[in-house]
Parts: C-alpha cells; structure tokens; sequence
C-alpha cells in the first residue's frame, strides 16, 4: 500500500477534478470525452499521488468498455482527423 504522506498534490489537480467528475456523469463518450480521458490518463499514470482521481479514471475505463489500448487507438484517430481542442491555442499544449 502507498505510503499517504509520500502523496504529492498535483499543481493541475482541481481543474482536473472538475473534468473528471463531467466525465464520470457521461454514459456514452464524446469523442472530446474520449480525448479528455487519454490526456489525463497519461498525466496522472504514474503520479505519486491524486489517488482520487486515478481510481475515477480507471472506472471511467471500464464503465466505458475501454482498454488503454484501445483508448489510445481511439484516440490518435481521433487527433488525426482533426483538432479536438478547438477553443484552446494551437500553440499550447496540456500533457503535463
């Protein structure tokens, strides 16, 4: 089991909170869903700490019948076809 006090706070940690929790009241993803799920998935995959958040991403996973595999797979084709974060500068990037 994980030490708690080694836990760290991720400076992101209540935005994401926020998204997640949209993303949790989602029974079928959008393709933004889909994309959202990905990008924090990788953010917090092995962060030591936002536990929370780990779980909710994982169930997030198997609510929607998905494997990382094939979320990823999802995913790139998603990004291929077009920019998902339409509202978000072109130059700036989220995936840390």
């Amino acid at each position: 089991m994980a030490d708690t006090k080694q836990d760290q706070q991720h400076p992101q940690y209540s935005r994401d909170r926020d998204i997640v929790s949209s993303l949790k009241r989602q029974d079928t993803p959008s393709e933004h869903n889909l994309a959202e799920l990905a990008r924090l998935y990788i953010r917090y995959q092995n962060f030591p700490g936002a536990r929370d958040i780990q779980t909710d991403l994982a169930q997030l996973l198997k609510a929607w019948k998905l494997t990382e595999a094939s979320l990823f797979e999802q995913t790139r084709q998603i990004h291929q076809v077009g920019q998902v974060y339409r509202n978000v500068s072109a130059k700036r990037e989220d995936w840390s």
